[in-house]
C-alpha cells in the first residue's frame, strides 16, 4: 500500500499507536478522538487528544492539539514535511489547521460517516471549505474603524527596516 511520504510499514504501526491513543482516552473517559504530528522517518514530533469539554475550548481538537504541541516542541510554525495521523477524519477546522501548519499529508483510521454512525456527526464542517466568508451560516462583515491598519502598517515598517 502506497500512501505517500511515510513508509508502508511505518503507517501501519504509526496508525496503530493512534489508535491505542484513542482507546485510552476512552478508558479516561473522553472522546475517542487522537491525532499525532509525524516526520518522514517515522517520529512523533507532537501528540494531542480532543480536550475540548475538560479545556472549554471549542478548537481543542485532537489534531489541532497535536499541531500546537508539535510546534511548540520544536520551535516552528511551519511543520512541512510532516504526516498528520488522526484517529477520525479531521474536520474543516482541523484540516485548515494542517493546511496553515503546513502539514504534507494527512492519514485518517474513521471515515466522517463512520464517526457520525457513533454520534460525532461534523461532516457538514467541510461546506465551508468551498465556499466563502460571506456565504458562511455564521454572518460576516467589515467594520470601518479608524486606525485599524496602523497595528499592520508598524509591523510592515518594522519589517522592512530589519530586512535592510
Amino acid at each position: 500500500m502506497n500512501v505517500g511520504i511515510l513508509a508502508p510499514e511505518l503507517v501501519e504501526r504509526l496508525m496503530q499507536d493512534v489508535v491505542a491513543l484513542s482507546e485510552a482516552r476512552v478508558a479516561e473517559g473522553g472522546v475517542p478522538f487522537s491525532a499525532q504530528v509525524v516526520s518522514a522517518d517515522g517520529r512523533v514530533l507532537g501528540a494531542g487528544v480532543n480536550t475540548v469539554m475538560e479545556d472549554h475550548d471549542p478548537t481543542a481538537h485532537a489534531e489541532v492539539c497535536a499541531i500546537r504541541d508539535a510546534c511548540a516542541r520544536h520551535g516552528r510554525t511551519n511543520l512541512a514535511g510532516t504526516v498528520l495521523l488522526a484517529s477520525g477524519e479531521p474536520c474543516a477546522l482541523c484540516y485548515m489547521a494542517a493546511l496553515f501548519a503546513g502539514v504534507s499529508e494527512v492519514l485518517y483510521a474513521v471515515s466522517a460517516d463512520e464517526a457520525a454512525r457513533y454520534g460525532y456527526g461534523y461532516g457538514t464542517s467541510y461546506r465551508l471549505l468551498s465556499g466563502f466568508p460571506e456565504h458562511f451560516p455564521l454572518p460576516t462583515r467589515r467594520l470601518a474603524v479608524p486606525g485599524a491598519l496602523t497595528p499592520f502598517e508598524n509591523q510592515s515598517s518594522q519589517f522592512r527596516r530589519v530586512e535592510k
